[in-house]
């Protein structure tokens, strides 16, 4: 018997879509049901590597943790991993199957693919009482339709529900509910069983009428009214977008243990991915995170960070051209604390030899760490453990670059030099005993007072965030109906709201 589902779509991009679907997953773990999440096709440079070595998105990560169970590759059958404007790395059952430009995904490629994608979401049914389907950017895309996968296409494939969520922070939430269902066939439009207000700042009671007219205007419900809260957005996709805000989520408040802070700059390097690594420093009390384009914004960080990225070759030119190559070369010679994760630990090496990912050839790097970078065909996709600084560490690892290191000190496959720091792990930092032994380090090189705190356990934080989503899904969304359309689909006799799709 096939297990009952959902499908969390939205009016935009960065509607909240992940959050929500989150939210519902351990809203209803807590329940006793035995829940999984699902996007069929994600566009992220944030990803994961589950335990069998497939690459998925982070936010599905994050969701399978919401759902207490492991991530798999069939909760994300299709990962695209944008290496420039015009094409991305296509990842099918968490393995790269090769670089495709958007024309051609969208011209063919993608709808070839609905029988894979449908394929994981019924095992998955099949699994579960529940699976949670997260849509991407709007189910309304007009233009795409005919080859969606992800939002209305699955959805009308595996008979889903589909509640929509908007940004009632951005404005014209009501608009945009409307507008999304009148611009779907009546076909598609008969799944759509109502909508879900996100980010409300206020009292709810002035938006009751809006709320009213809605359900007049288009015969559906609102499902709920999530208020606005700081520091819910846990493994989003955009890593820019974040960056560029100058800020790590919302970062930790916690007053410092010793007498310093520590100041942490991360270069927001083009095509970065797997920005969360930095996350478990912005989480320790008296460690300030930001993100840095600009040399004189290295010059009172303790420690600065190159984090991983699609595209080492780009970024190694980017630093040049904002002068950031010279001052992070400057930095290390004075035995100032580098960190570079990946990508970031490629850039500092002596040269790359990228046939692969820029098909560039020979690339001077910033000459650092002993280490010369050759591009593979074939993708690293691991789960490594080990100890470093006198602790146990455990990370993941998603590259093309193969080290050769030909010396400075063993660090996490990786190596050191002076105060300077290069590995491929991601999410080592995620190691609480590694992460505070690390702080002490650059404190030490700095000469500031900073103490970690004793306690600080990121994966604890982790929980409280996911139970933080499950409270405003139990709290203040209509979860009896919710569960119905799970368990029952979408309600019989939803009208049709013209004009509807075009032909």
């Amino acid at each position: 018997m096939s297990g009952g589902g959902l499908l969390v779509a939205g009016t935009t991009s960065d509607a909240g879509k992940s959050v929500v679907t989150a939210g519902i997953c351990r809203w209803l773990v807590r329940q006793g049901v035995k829940v999984a999440p699902f996007k069929a096709q994600n566009m992220s440079l944030n990803s994961f590597v589950t335990k069998e070595g497939a690459e998925i998105g982070r936010a599905q990560a994050m969701q399978a943790q919401a759902c207490r169970v492991e991530p798999s590759a069939l909760m994300n059958p299709v990962l695209l991993k944008p290496g420039g404007e015009q094409s991305s790395q296509v990842v099918l059952m968490g393995k790269p199957v090769g670089e495709m430009s958007a024309r051609g995904y969208h011209g063919g490629r993608q709808q070839k693919l609905l029988g894979t994608v449908l394929d994981c979401l019924a095992e998955l049914r099949g699994t579960y009482d529940a699976v949670i389907c997260e849509g991407a950017g709007s189910p309304a895309e007009i233009n795409l339709r005919r080859t969606d996968i992800v939002n209305m296409g699955i959805a009308r494939n595996a008979g889903l529900p589909v509640l929509v969520v908007g940004d009632i922070d951005r404005g014209g939430v009501f608009a945009s509910f409307f507008g999304t269902v009148a611009l779907l066939s009546p076909e598609d439009q008969a799944l759509v069983a109502g909508f879900l207000v996100n980010k409300f700042r206020g009292d709810v009671s002035l938006l009751e009428p809006g709320l009213d007219m809605l359900h007049g205007l288009t015969g559906r419900r609102t499902y709920g009214v999530l208020p606005f809260q700081h520091g819910l957005g846990i493994d989003e996709e955009d890593g820019l977008r974040v960056s560029l805000r100058g800020t790590v989520r919302e970062s930790n408040t916690a007053p410092p243990v010793g007498e310093d802070v520590l100041r942490v700059a991360v270069c927001a390097v083009p095509l970065m991915s797997n920005f969360t690594d930095v996350d478990a420093l912005a989480a320790e009390p008296g460690v300030v995170v930001r993100f840095v384009d600009r040399p004189e914004e290295l010059a009172d960080a303790d420690l600065v960070v190159i984090p991983g990225t699609r595209g080492t070759v780009r970024a190694l030119e980017w630093l040049r051209e904002r002068r950031l190559a010279a001052a992070l070369v400057g930095r290390a010679a004075e035995g100032r604390p580098i960190l570079g994760i990946c990508g970031g630990f490629q850039v500092l090496g002596e040269h790359i030899e990228d046939e692969v990912e820029s098909r560039q050839g020979h690339v001077e790097g910033l000459g650092v760490l002993p280490v010369r970078v050759r591009f593979a065909r074939e993708k690293t996709l691991t789960r490594p453990e080990g100890e470093a600084l006198g602790e146990a560490v455990h990370g993941y690892e998603i590259h093309h670059g193969v080290a050769d290191i030909a010396g400075g000190v063993p660090f996490l496959d990786g190596c050191r030099v002076g105060q300077t720091w290069g590995t491929h792990w991601h999410g080592s930092l995620e190691s609480d005993g590694f992460r505070r032994a690390f702080l002490r380090e650059v404190a030490a090189a700095t000469g500031r007072r900073f103490v970690p705190a004793p306690d600080t356990s990121f994966a604890a934080l982790r929980e409280e965030q996911l139970d933080r989503l499950g409270d405003l899904i139990e709290q203040h969304a209509d979860t009896d109906a919710l569960w119905r359309l799970i368990e029952s689909g979408a309600p019989q006799g939803l009208p049709f709201i013209p004009p509807g799709a075009p032909a």
